[in-house]
Formats: C-alpha cells, sequence, structure tokens
C-alpha cells in the first residue's frame, strides 16, 4: 500500500510534527538532518513536502559535507530547489562551517580521536582530494599548531616520515598526531597505513616526540590505528 504521508505537504502535517515549530517547541536539537534542512528550505515543490525534498538533497549529495563540497550550481539541478533555497542552505552551510573555523581557533586540548575529528573532520570531509594532515602539541596535549601536509595523490606509500616532524621539530613540540581523509568514504585502514604509522612511531621515539595516534577520516566515520592496532606503541 501507497504511504499517502509522502506526498503530504508541509502545511498538512499535524502542527507538532511540522520541522519548524517542532525547534520552536522542543529546540533545535530535537530536529533530524532532514528537518533542519527543511526548515531552510520552508517549501518543497508540488505533491512533495519540504522534509522529503530535504531527505533528497542529503541522499543526493551525501549529507550537509556533501552540501558543502558542492558547488551551488549542484543544488540548482535538483527540482524543488530554486536560487533562494540554493543561497539559503549553502549560506547555512558556510556558516555553520566559519563557526567551527572560529572554534577550531580557540585552544584546544586533544584527549582522544574523537577530538581530532572534531577538530579536522568537517574540512577534511568536505574535500574531494586525499588530504594528510599533522598536528603538534604541547606536554599537556593541548594542540600548538596543525598544518596540511600533502593534498592530492599522495598515499601512505609516498608520505615521507621525515617531512612529518621536520613541521614540529623547530616548535618544540612534545607531541603529535597525524590524520589523512578517504574521500571514497571508507575509513578502513590499509596494510600501508599501518605500516606508514609506525615508521611515525619509532621516528617519534628517537626525537623523543610522541605519537599520539594516526587517524583515518571518511565521510561518515573514522578510524583509530592506535585503538585498532595498539601493539605498534607497546
Amino acid at each position: 500500500m501507497t504511504d499517502n504521508r509522502l506526498n503530504l505537504l508541509i502545511d498538512d502535517l499535524p502542527e507538532d510534527e511540522r520541522p519548524r515549530e517542532r525547534l520552536l517547541q522542543k529546540g533545535v536539537r530535537a530536529l533530524s538532518d532532514a528537518e533542519l534542512l527543511a526548515v531552510l528550505l520552508g517549501s518543497g515543490r508540488a505533491g512533495i513536502s519540504a522534509i522529503d525534498l530535504a531527505q533528497q538533497i542529503l541522499l543526493e549529495l551525501g549529507g550537509f559535507s556533501g552540501i558543502h563540497r558542492e558547488d551551488v550550481s549542484r543544488l540548482l539541478e535538483i527540482k524543488g530547489v530554486g536560487k533562494a533555497k540554493a543561497a539559503r542552505i549553502k549560506a547555512a552551510v558556510e556558516v555553520a562551517y566559519r563557526l567551527g573555523a572560529t572554534q577550531r581557533g580557540k585552544q584546544l586540548v586533544i584527549k582522544s580521536p574523537e577530538d581530532l575529528v572534531e577538530m579536522l573532520g568537517h574540512d577534511m570531509r568536505a574535500s574531494d582530494q586525499e588530504e594528510f594532515w599533522v598536528v603538534w602539541l604541547n606536554a599537556r596535549n593541548v594542540v600548538e599548531g596543525s598544518r596540511l601536509l600533502y593534498k592530492g595523490s599522495q598515499d601512505a606509500t609516498t608520505v615521507r616520515v621525515s617531512e612529518v616532524f621536520k613541521l614540529v621539530v623547530g616548535k618544540n613540540a612534545n607531541a603529535v598526531m597525524v590524520a589523512h581523509n578517504h574521500p571514497s568514504g571508507d575509513p578502513s585502514e590499509s596494510p600501508e597505513d599501518v605500516n606508514m604509522t609506525r615508521a611515525i612511531i619509532e621516528a617519534g621515539k628517537l626525537l623523543d616526540i610522541r605519537v599520539l595516534d594516526h587517524v583515518i577520516i571518511g565521510l561518515h566515520g573514522f578510524t583509530s590505528i592506535r585503538q585498532k592496532h595498539p601493539s605498534l606503541w607497546a
């Protein structure tokens, strides 16, 4: 049986199920991604509610990170998304990006791989190219700086360990973390990733610089090599 609810306009929904009303009554955190996007859209298209259109956009573009990564012209290709809606969506996602950049500019303490993903994940998931980042920290694990070391076709077999530490030796760093992304979306580690991590750890021991972790970031998750391969740090 066809679910007629899929063809309801947003104003046809009960008031307590409309995303804008739910936001006002229960707070923004109560809304799903599709409901948040529906608030920005304001309306759907003929026969399709704003929520259904929002779900379509998120599915086709790969979530909010995909919206950030794609040009506004990609949004305009979706039926029901005109210039005004596309502009609102891109502006809102950019506001979130800039807010995240502001937060990243504050003093950060890295206590877990989740903290590193929080720091770098938004930018790395928005990139359609491979990126390799180095983050250096003091003795209290406060981030002192970060740098994009490689971007493009480099992979685990071409990252030079010497370049990792060249960035941090002159900065009196006490510890480093490294991260790279998989634009394909799958954050699973490869044997080359594990071998590179081993080499970085060994070089860190020689230089008396702690290597805290190597984190691989995918579109919807991450892999901590320290969590998956603790023996490397034994």
